[in-house]
């Protein structure tokens, strides 16, 4: 048995040894390019795992590409047009070159001219990484960015590969020509060549970190069909917004394209890594959220900052050495409290792009999902929280946690449907104001399903939508929103007294109030029209209702009494 143990050592030491050598002899960028990338990913693309950086860069990027799978103006494209600030918002779709200077720009040109018409785009560009790649080379291993030689190295693996970069050619900056008209080129004509680069531009040296994002598509698979898949995720933000159909009704594009400036991410990589100077020490702080995860839907940095982990980031985080790499920042970097980076970027073990492989409640939390948290896939993605929170707590206080998250979710979901059920009621029994009189249609491709829905927080004309309306419309897009949100990020007001479920009592109160106030109304409307006079001879014999009866009856009485008094002063006068 011993004998038989040593040399199934051998075979996996062999194993193993040979395993290395094909690595090395495919390159190691192969290795780290798909290091992270879940297998769904590749099973989707086609491919195997064994895809070179250029066949998994061209099978993302076809599918990038591509209207079918998310890209470009949607399937309510009819509806709309962009406005001049879109080409910065979808690049690939809306940006076109400036007619002037027409010249034919060489690589050294465009920081020569840049820095007397948009210094500030230099100024970052010459603090980046990629002005100075020597600068990483030459970091000694004990230099807490010395991580970044091996993602150099990648780089460089993947431009060999797809032809960009000679064997054993040294990648000797990243300048604006590589970005803004293909990696390599020399020189093109500013007229014609210039591009604003979106997320494939960026993945074609990064393909691991491009990869990781896009499979947010392939791990984001709802069992009940909850939300479509793939969503909600970083990978699909431009396709969410641009099929949301008041988005694309909506007259006033500006307003519009406010929702668009944080459903970018999709399209480019600059909405968490800054451009020029693509910080990474700035995409690892909660601020780079800031901008998009705040406010009455998705108050997310609000949430955190007030709870006991920002705290600790905003009293202790500027002792904390950010240069780490966030799988390093505990062990090396001193971090004490998580981040938003943090805790989203790490599944299992691991930090990747791919920031949704454990949401549960979505965007927003359902009935739907809240009687299915049972099945298998809400609970492994439960235990993956589990294991991020176990990073600094026990593995019981992380699971007890989660539960109370659950169960306080859950009663925010109970209060909000109870109300909804009561103005359902007002709408089918035609009681809301003006709804039989001054109800315009929505505009298209608007459909109007049922009352306070999505498109009442951005159009109103009449008495569409009515106050109760917007009141339910705020309850369920705002309030059970924020009081989930504030339960996730431990932020006690943001789900008790401040925010969460004192606005969800509010709303709550204001809505059966107003079902009483409305009813009222209805039930003395009623009465008054059946004591108004008909005012049609022919309806003197429409005897529907007593009151009709009651009323007609002391009519005949009347004609009978003055009938008489007349007959009295006829015979007073013949007499």
């Amino acid at each position: 048995m011993a004998s038989f143990r040593k040399r199934l050592s051998s075979i996996a030491i062999l194993t193993a040894i040979a395993a290395l050598s094909a690595t090395l002899l495919t390159g190691l960028s192969v290795d780290t390019a798909r290091g992270e990338i879940p297998e769904a990913t590749f099973k989707a693309l086609g491919l195997d795992k064994s895809a070179s950086p250029k066949e998994l860069y061209e099978a993302l990027t076809k599918r990038y590409h591509d209207p079918a799978a998310g890209a470009g103006k949607g399937s309510l494209a009819e509806f709309w047009e962009p406005i001049p600030i879109s080409k910065y918002l979808n690049p690939r779709d809306f940006y076109e070159p400036p007619a002037n200077p027409q010249v034919d720009a060489k690589r050294e040109q465009c920081v020569q001219c840049h820095t007397a018409i948009t210094p500030g785009w230099v100024h970052s560009w010459n603090k980046s990484v990629h002005n100075n790649l020597d600068e990483i080379r030459n970091l000694p291993d004990t230099d807490s960015r010395a991580y970044k030689k091996e993602m150099l190295t990648d780089v460089e693996g993947n431009l060999r590969s797809m032809g960009l970069l000679d064997e054993g050619e040294q990648l000797k900056e990243v300048g604006c020509i590589d970005c803004h008209m293909g990696v390599g080129k020399e020189h093109g004509l500013h007229q014609t060549d210039l591009r604003m680069p979106d997320a494939a531009a960026c993945g074609q040296c990064h393909v691991q970190q491009f990869g990781e994002r896009e499979s947010e598509r392939d791990t984001q698979t709802w069992p009940q069909d909850q939300w479509p898949a793939g969503r909600p995720s970083h990978a699909l933000s431009y396709k969410a917004n641009v099929e949301t159909a008041i988005w694309a009704a909506m007259e006033q594009r500006e307003v519009a394209e406010g929702c668009t400036f944080c459903h970018t991410p999709q399209n480019t990589c600059n909405s968490c890594h800054t451009r020029h100077e693509f910080s990474a020490v700035e995409a690892r702080k909660p601020e780079a959220c800031a901008m998009c995860h705040n406010g009455v839907d998705h108050d997310e940095f609000e949430a955190y900052m007030l709870s006991k982990h920002g705290t600790v980031y905003q009293t202790r985080g500027d002792t904390w050495d950010w240069n780490a790499r966030l799988a390093d920042a505990m062990t090396k970097g001193g971090m004490t409290a998580p981040t938003c980076q943090f805790c989203h970027f790490e599944y299992q073990g691991d930090f990747t792009h791919n920031v949704v492989r454990k949401v549960r409640w979505g965007f927003e939390p359902t009935t739907n999902i809240a009687d299915n948290l049972a099945h298998p896939w809400f609970e492994e993605r439960k235990e993956a929280w589990a294991g991020t929170c176990s990073n600094c707590h026990s593995g019981r206080f992380a699971r007890a946690y989660l539960d109370f998250i659950d169960e306080g979710t859950i009663d925010g979901i109970k209060i909000t449907e109870d109300s909804k059920a009561v103005l359902t009621k007002l709408y089918e029994d035609g009681l809301l104001p003006g709804q039989k009189t001054n109800r315009p249609a929505p505009p298209e491709p608007v459909k109007e399903a049922g009352p306070g829905q999505f498109f009442n927080l951005f159009w109103q004309k009449g008495n569409n939508p009515t106050a109760v309306e917007y009141e339910f419309a705020e309850m369920w897009e705002h309030h059970k929103i924020k009081h989930y949100k504030g339960l996730a990020h431990v932020n006690p007001g943001g789900y008790t007294y401040s925010e969460g479920w004192s606005q969800l009592i509010k709303s709550a109160v204001r809505i059966n109030d107003e079902d009483t106030k409305l009813r009222d109304m209805a039930e003395l409307k009623s009465k008054v029209e059946a004591l108004t006079p008909p005012e049609k001879r022919g309806d003197l014999l429409n005897l529907n209702t007593p009151v009709q009866r009651a009323m007609l009856g002391g009519i005949g009485g009347l004609l009978l009494i003055l009938g008489l008094g007349a007959y009295a002063r006829n015979r007073r006068r013949t007499g």
